[in-house]
């Protein structure tokens, strides 16, 4: 049976997070992201604002992971040759780990921008043979400040 694990013995620590990924885009669709001329908006602020709004609920969006009173979300795309990547640095003075708000947030955003994208990334058959999300990762974790 799955069950959340009792961390109430832990010891409250600064506990801080940073993940990223890329979501790889046509160069003609960067363009338009460029040009701020997509169908639905301001990609780069709305991807921003689904993923803090995302990382604020990872705890609904993974059943086991606990509600962690988050100080710090601080969630940034920037336009890349191939791409948008996004990061995003997640704290908390908490029991346990922020890795998994942070890796919930640059997934949201992705996604977010995905969506909004899609009208231009896809083909003649409606699917997307060059539009991925990949190297979804933490590339840093802190605890205590180390």
């Amino acid at each position: 049976m799955a069950r959340m694990v009792d961390i109430g013995a832990k010891e409250v620590v600064e506990r801080a997070a940073t993940a990223e990924g890329v979501l790889v885009l046509r160069a003609s669709t960067l363009d338009v992201i460029r040009a701020n001329q997509i169908k639905k908006g301001d990609v780069i602020g709305a991807s921003k604002l689904a993923g803090i709004q995302a990382a604020k609920a990872t705890s609904t969006i993974l059943p086991l992971c606990h509600q962690i009173p988050l100080t710090s979300i601080e969630l940034d795309l920037s336009i890349e040759k191939n791409g948008l990547r996004a990061s995003c640095r997640v704290s908390a003075h908490y029991r346990t780990g922020v890795e998994m708000e942070a890796l919930v947030g640059v997934s949201a955003a992705l996604l977010n921008a995905w969506d909004m994208v899609k009208y231009l990334e896809k083909d003649s058959d409606g699917q997307y043979p060059e539009t991925s999300i990949r190297d979804v990762r933490v590339v840093k974790k802190l605890k205590g400040g180390k």
